[in-house]
């Protein structure tokens, strides 16, 4: 029997117990600003927004880029017509037939047996002048045949296989203000994605909070509930033996049972509630939805309230609210939208340099190869006639800044309203739970008396049954009163844009 003691207290050692997880208010905030998923978008979002921002710096900055290309056609470009082809290859077969032509005419003026006897004069025969230029010719028609072939080939441009390429530099000089604008539109919207993840944090601060007092509050009505039924049970024990002793009627007991009845069914939804109010609170902060988890302000007899309330007017609001400056930021974007759209109407100014090279290329001749050339240049766009297009959308553009003036306006007349509300919720609050706290001390005598005068029996337990309602009513009030200042006091926080 000893060695099984022992044994049990052994794996009592040895197996994990699970405990309950403390949480405070400021580490629940702390953990749902690191888990909230749209707290991690909106750092997602500023991160995108930085990149656009450096992005647009580098339009002041050359471009370089690159291009090449090789293309196949059916056919090539020709330079020489066939016929122009056909006469330069028998270039030398047609000089030679002229030429021949031309000496035949000439025969046909000076008689052969004068330019016999001029030749033999001259030491020389007419067979031998015919054989020796006939030799002559030939070779040089052949040459020029040759000569003519050559030029043909030459002039062969074989386009069918066209390769080119290019490295292009352009720097921009002036385009209209449009990149000046840009770029401020970049660091507006880098501003913007910065707000907005300021009303992202101060909105998961103020769920948390919610869903932190709402399972404080439960936890308070559960023992309030669990205290009141403590209540019940003792009264229908004592009601019961008195009926058994014959001093009270069972109508009596059936009206207590009814109420202990409702009490159990209080405490039963009271238990429900909490449960499912700890799931949200979980979920909030990103803990599992089923995680035990214990809040430090639960245990607390009475929850801890700020006695100093600072003051704040509508201007803190309008220079923190994070909403207010989305909205600014909105009508900064606008602005500079229009300037964008003006500078359709400016002429555009940029420098162009770059090298260029192609096969076939025609810099020192038609050549089949690789040939390239530097350049520098300057382009200039000059906007003459367009319709009136620019000027509708500039126009269209200033509309929206209008809009965009008018709602921050509005923005701002709300925001002003919510504070003077919150203003006067947080004071009427504080009023409520003085007058809860002054209930209960009534509620607390006025159930102490009904039970003495139960003992004594000159008190009916429908009296004493209606004594500990009112104490019920006035402990609820109170923990509803505490509750209400400490949310009041988050939603002016809020309205104020200085939650923490």
């Amino acid at each position: 029997m000893n060695r099984f003691v022992g044994l049990i207290l052994l794996a009592g050692t040895v197996m994990p117990v699970s405990a309950q997880r403390l949480l405070s208010l400021d580490s629940c905030r702390a953990m749902a600003l690191r888990n909230n998923k749209q707290v991690g978008i909106s750092k997602v979002k500023q991160d995108v927004a930085m990149n656009v921002r450096k992005s647009a710096r580098t339009k002041y900055l050359p471009h370089v880029s690159a291009l090449g290309t090789y293309q196949y056609t059916s056919r090539q470009i020709e330079l020489l017509s066939d016929d122009q082809k056909s006469t330069l290859s028998n270039l030398g077969t047609t000089t030679m037939s002229d030429f021949q032509n031309g000496i035949s005419k000439a025969t046909s003026v000076l008689p052969m047996e004068n330019i016999g006897a001029i030749l033999g004069a001259m030491g020389l025969s007419l067979e031998t002048l015919k054989m020796a230029s006939g030799q002559t010719l030939q070779g040089l028609a052949a040459n020029l045949n040759s000569l003519g072939d050559g030029l043909v080939d030459a002039l062969d441009t074989d386009t069918r296989h066209l390769f080119a390429g290019t490295v292009m530099l352009v720097q921009p000089v002036y385009l209209g203000g449009s990149l000046i604008a840009m770029n401020k539109m970049a660091d507006i919207n880098e501003d913007m994605q910065r707000n907005s993840a300021e009303a992202v944090r101060q909105s998961t601060i103020y769920s948390t909070d919610k869903a932190y007092w709402l399972v404080v509050s439960l936890k308070h009505k559960q023992k309030l509930a669990e205290g009141y039924l403590d209540l019940l049970k003792k009264l229908n024990d004592d009601v019961h033996k008195m009926i058994d002793e014959g001093v009270a009627t069972r109508s009596d007991g059936l009206s207590v049972d009814v109420k202990l009845n409702e009490a159990e069914m209080t405490l039963q939804k009271v238990n429900d509630g909490l449960v499912l109010a700890k799931m949200l609170l979980c979920q909030t902060i990103g803990l599992p939805v089923k995680e035990d988890i214990t809040l430090a302000d639960e245990d607390a007899e009475n929850i801890a309230l700020e006695e100093t309330v600072k003051i704040f007017d509508e201007t803190t609001a309008m220079y923190n609210r994070p909403e207010l400056k989305m909205l600014e930021n909105g009508v900064q974007l606008s602005r500079q939208l229009t300037n964008v759209l003006k500078a359709g109407n400016l002429p555009m100014v940029a420098l162009t340099g770059g090298y260029a090279v192609s096969n076939p290329n025609v810099l020192n001749g038609f050549q089949r190869k690789f040939g390239g050339f530097w350049n520098v240049g300057v382009l200039v766009r000059v906007p003459i006639w367009n319709w009136g297009d620019v000027m509708y959308k500039v126009r269209a553009s200033k509309g929206a800044t209008s809009i965009a003036n008018l709602e921050l306006q509005e923005a701002r007349e709300k925001i002003e309203l919510q504070v003077n509300q919150n203003t006067f919720r947080v004071s009427e609050a504080y009023k409520t739970l003085t007058m809860a706290q002054s209930n209960i001390a009534c509620a607390e005598e006025n159930l102490r008396t009904a039970n003495i005068g139960f003992k004594e029996g000159v008190i009916t337990p429908t009296t004493v049954m209606e004594a500990q309602t009112a104490w019920l009513q006035a402990q609820s009030q109170k923990i509803d009163a505490e509750i209400d200042v400490k949310l009041s006091q988050v939603d002016l926080q809020k309205s104020l844009g200085v939650l923490e």
